[in-house]
This record gives structure tokens, sequence and C-alpha cells, in this order.
């Protein structure tokens, strides 16, 4: 269902889901304003650029146009792991999940990851420090890039780690906040994972020490909800497969490509709009 949005919803929705409902939230669409760009939408609806671009390709990020309907793509398949457990970080679509023990609820936030060259790694490990109001040790790498740095950057609204970072069991990785809040929903950073300002506290708060963290890369997501089914496609520069013999496969290893229309997937693989398609036969 996709339903016209008047009001701006809140970012980190919490939403339910279940072994036969895999997809979460809803699509929705939005009439722009004189003003308005995508960049801007897409932090005020909880969604990263990419996220944002990758749906609606023909318009103009930065002056999409007044009074043009965009798509809102709020609506997510969950990834594929054998269990939900702790903060699961898909790279392919710059997200975060988190999901809290014993319950079946997951919250969501976009994100920023590594540049090319610096890709975060994938990988399970668990949250080993929470840090308010970091300092930034400036990394030797960086330090080569630009030497004017200072060796440490104090807490402030200079800081690239925002008011809150988590250190994971990978020492140099950080789920942390930014100061450059248009670099969630791209890859910018040298490893660590960006979060929105506003986001970054919410999740800090929630989460404990010793959280597992898994970082996957799942470039195209199948799921189903009431008796229809959905795939989810991101484009993702970093792998060279067949987008289509993997949603093949990945159908057929969740026993649902009998229930698939074939012509609406193969569209579905052409567009990688990176939204959740309803390709039900």
């Amino acid at each position: 269902m996709i339903c016209l949005l008047q009001v701006i919803p809140v970012a980190a929705e919490g939403y339910t889901y279940s072994n036969d409902s895999t997809m979460i939230g809803s699509l929705k669409t939005y009439k722009t304003k004189k003003g308005d760009s995508l960049i801007e939408l897409a932090r005020k609806f909880g969604l990263g650029y990419n996220e944002i671009t990758a749906t609606n390709p023909k318009l103009d990020p930065f002056v999409p146009g007044d009074g043009v309907t965009i798509d809102v793509p709020t609506a997510w398949v969950l990834p594929a792991l054998p269990s939900y457990d702790g903060i699961v970080i898909n790279l392919s679509e710059m997200r975060l999940y988190y999901f809290p023990a014993n319950k079946s609820s997951v919250v969501t936030f976009p994100i920023g990851v590594g540049d090319e060259g610096k890709e975060t790694p994938e990988g399970t490990f668990k949250i080993v420090e929470k840090i308010v109001n970091p300092s930034w040790h400036v990394p030797q790498s960086i330090l080569k890039e630009k030497p004017e740095l200072p060796k440490v950057v104090p807490p402030g609204p200079d800081n690239p780690l925002g008011s809150h970072a988590m250190r994971l069991s990978e020492k140099s990785i950080l789920i942390h906040g930014t100061n450059r809040p248009y670099a969630v929903g791209r890859k910018a950073s040298h490893g660590c994972i960006r979060m929105y300002p506003e986001d970054i506290p919410k999740l800090f708060e929630m989460v404990p020490n010793k959280t597992k963290v898994s970082i996957i890369r799942q470039p195209i997501k199948v799921g189903k909800t009431k008796d229809r089914v959905y795939i989810e496609i991101h484009k993702d520069t970093e792998l060279d497969i067949n987008y289509f013999n993997e949603a093949v496969r990945l159908l057929v290893k969740n026993g649902l490509f009998q229930d698939v229309d074939k012509d609406k997937m193969l569209s579905a693989v052409r567009e990688k709009r990176g939204l959740p398609v309803d390709i039900t036969n």
C-alpha cells in the first residue's frame, strides 16, 4: 500500500516482524514544495541519500521541482540471517537494523560507510566501548592526506565523530555521529559507520555494551508479507554479480519462485530502485 504524505514522519520508528512477514514499514509518496531538495527530504524521512535518489532516478537531487510527487522508500525487506540478534549493517543498502534481545521488533537507520579502498569490513563483531562526546584521535592514514589536522580533535561542532560513538571489537571501526550529515547514504568514510546527528543518540541509548554487530553485504533481499512476494535490489558497485541469476537463486532457496511473476521480477532487476517491489504472480 502506498499513501500520500501530508506530515513528515519521525525517523527510527520501531517495527514488528515475524517468520510470515519479513517486510517492514510502508512505501509512501510526497509532493515537493518550493525549495525542497532530495538531500534534505531524505534526512527528514529517515533515509540516506542513496535511498531517495535510487528510488527517484529521474529527478535532480538538488532541484527536483515544485509540486512533484516523489516516492519515499520507507519500507524494507529484512536482511536474510539465521537469527535476528543485535545490530545488523547491510553495506549494500547503507542501512543499520537493531534487533533488541528477546523481542520481535526492529529499529532501522540510514548510514554512511567506507569509501572505495577504505571499505567498511564485513564480519561479526561486538560493541566494546560507548563514548559520549568523543575526541577524535586522527588516524595516521588521514594525517598523511591532511597534515594540517591536529592529532586530536576535541568534542564540539568540528568533531567528525559527532556527539556519540560506539567502538567495535575491530577497534579501528566506530559507529558514530557526524558533522557532515549529507554523507549519510554515501561511501565517504575511512571505514567507520556514520549516522545522522539526531539518530546516533537514539541508537546509543538503546544498545548495551557487548551487543553483537553483524556487517554483511546483501544487494538483493527477498521476503513476503500477507502472501505477497517482495524483492528489494540495491546496485552495489563493490560486487560483480549477475543480479537476475542471484534473484532467482534467492527466490528458489526461500520457496518463493513459484509465486513470482517473471516479468515483474525482471523489471525490478533492471531498475534496481532499492525499494521493495511486489512481484507476486
